[in-house]
């Protein structure tokens, strides 16, 4: 590969909800150790990094993202040497770790927070947003928080409310305050000195707000019992501040206070025209913004046509896209789009121009796993129940194997299996050419060969109906991918000849092609163009 990308451009990042990835105690909660176990299959699958989603203490109210020690692992997990063990076993596989950093807020047993509401004379009160009552007694503007109601509550002992985007036990920090900022700054540099090879960054636009406390406007484009009521206004106010930006920049510069390729990542979720001023001027923000958009977009060629086009157009110079199908908050992809069109996504990640991440799980074509009411774990859907916003289905446990409990646990699972696990499961499709784990092993390892494929330019290929194609350039190679999103034969016009160098079925691999490519229904391919 060209040494002028960094591992997080050339590579793939794969996505571990601990929770959920391998327990080796018997409680039926995955651990480090767990992770530590799978390291192999992963260097075999062909990833590059892991990025492990959230293990540090917690009351688990939001399941590790309402932290009591910034620093420091749960018992649930480990310990921190199991931490260093997890990395160092990691490093020596040549997989680098990336860890969820979540600035915006702690757990209200924090004991910083702790501190801020046991009076308000106490010196941390100012470390959280603490405002006074509106004129009518209410809370103090019209902010509401993601799960639902008031982002404000009420806290009777000190007469004033406190500000929580998520959950109220969940409350935000005040970034404003230089005294937060160096603590916080101190926790990157923490996990930083340990070896770790980066961060993504949980919600970072909502870590400053407007210091006006104005109410946000009502969203126009809203719709009463259809969206999710968090987007009845425009956040403009609580979140996405101009001032932001300078917050990352001063990260990013903690990054550099170490040797090595560290990558910073912001999870942001907002319109892509936003997305842009992550990047920071001269590559003082996020190494990318992470971007959702198909995620979010109809399963339709010409929708992700136009949107692929406009997202490169508006990458700022230096600027690295990035593309994600799935992550611990949206439906899995094999649900959103059907098991056949699973395989085309699959290829679709993998063939972009861009960084890649995986989410676990996707890559042998898991599904949501409906949840009985008495099972369910996730607080949005407990505030928020009937809406379909719960995040369960999305979090169920790894499928290893047809053993009891798909080879999760010796214990009970804390969230139930998908019926399908003694069918869908790594060790039943590694033994599978045609399989959808070897379909992403083959794409991994094409893509890894492939300078055009890993690094080099994009170019979009107009076409018809269901059929979404561009062109992968690198090195004098060039590569026409080939994408049927629909259930239908469809054809593909082009000026060139090759041959299937990879399709999202085996059979038709080293098939010539010249001028037309007949695509069956639910296939794709990556093609090897000639001169």
């Amino acid at each position: 590969m060209p040494v002028t990308h960094e591992w997080w451009q050339r590579g793939v990042i794969y996505q571990i909800y601990p929770r959920s990835f391998l327990d080796t105690n018997g409680d039926g909660i995955g651990d480090l150790a767990g992770i530590t176990r799978r390291l192999d299959y992963l260097a075999w699958l062909g990833v590059d990094a892991i990025w492990i989603s959230p293990f540090y203490p917690s009351p688990m109210r939001d399941f590790g993202y309402d932290v009591t020690d910034h620093a420091a692992v749960d018992p649930r997990f480990g310990t921190l040497e199991d931490f260093d063990a997890l990395l160092a076993e990691a490093h020596a596989r040549g997989l680098r770790v990336i860890l969820d950093y979540i600035p915006n807020h702690t757990a209200d047993l924090h004991p910083w927070f702790v501190e801020s509401r046991s009076s308000r004379e106490n010196p941390r009160r100012d470390w959280y947003i603490w405002r006074d009552a509106s004129a009518d007694g209410g809370p103090p503007n019209n902010w509401i928080s993601a799960f639902g109601g008031s982002a404000w509550e009420w806290d009777e002992a000190t007469g004033q409310y406190y500000l929580h985007t998520f959950l109220r036990e969940q409350p935000d920090l005040n970034w404003r305050n230089p005294d937060v900022e160096r603590a916080m700054l101190e926790v990157v540099r923490f996990w930083m000195a340990r070896g770790v090879d980066g961060l993504r960054l949980d919600a970072v636009q909502n870590t400053l707000k407007d210091d006006h406390f104005r109410d946000n406007p009502p969203n126009p484009d809203y719709r009463e019992g259809v969206d999710d009521p968090f987007d009845r206004l425009e956040r403009v106010f609580s979140g996405d501040r101009p001032e932001v930006h300078a917050v990352i920049a001063r990260m990013r510069g903690v990054l550099r206070e170490f040797s090595g390729e560290r990558v910073l990542i912001g999870e942001i979720y907002n319109r892509v025209e936003r997305l842009m001023a992550y990047y920071g001027e001269e590559g003082g923000g996020c190494h990318f913004p992470y971007n959702f958009q198909l995620i979010r977009l109809p399963w339709e060629a010409r929708a992700i046509d136009a949107a692929v086009r406009r997202y490169e157009a508006l990458l700022p110079p230096g600027g690295w896209p990035n593309w994600v199908l799935g992550n611990h908050d949206r439906h899995r992809v094999a649900s959103r789009v059907g098991p056949a069109q699973a395989r085309v996504a699959a290829m679709l990640l993998l063939t972009l121009r861009g960084t890649p991440t995986l989410y676990y799980g996707d890559e042998i074509g898991m599904a949501d796993v409906p949840i009985p009411a008495e099972r369910v774990q996730d607080p949005w859907e407990k505030n928020l129940p009937g809406k379909g916003l719960g995040r369960d289905p999305e979090r169920t446990p790894m499928q290893w194997s047809a053993e009891p409990n798909a080879g999760f646990t010796a214990g009970d699972p804390w969230l139930p299996l998908a019926d399908d696990y003694r069918r869908t499961n790594v060790q039943g499709q590694r033994g599978e050419p045609d399989s959808m784990l070897s379909l992403h092993r083959r794409l991994l390892k094409l893509r890894r060969a492939e300078p055009a494929l890993a690094v080099g330019s994009y170019a979009p290929v107009d076409a018809q109906g269901d059929v979404l194609a561009y062109v992968r350039e690198a090195e004098g190679t060039r590569f026409l991918v080939a994408l049927n999103l629909g259930h239908d034969a469809a054809t593909l016009a082009f000026d060139g000849a090759g041959e299937v160098a990879l399709g999202t079925h085996a059979d038709r691999e080293g098939t010539p092609v010249e001028s037309a490519i007949e695509l069956r229904g639910d296939e794709g391919m990556v093609i090897r163009l000639r001169g």
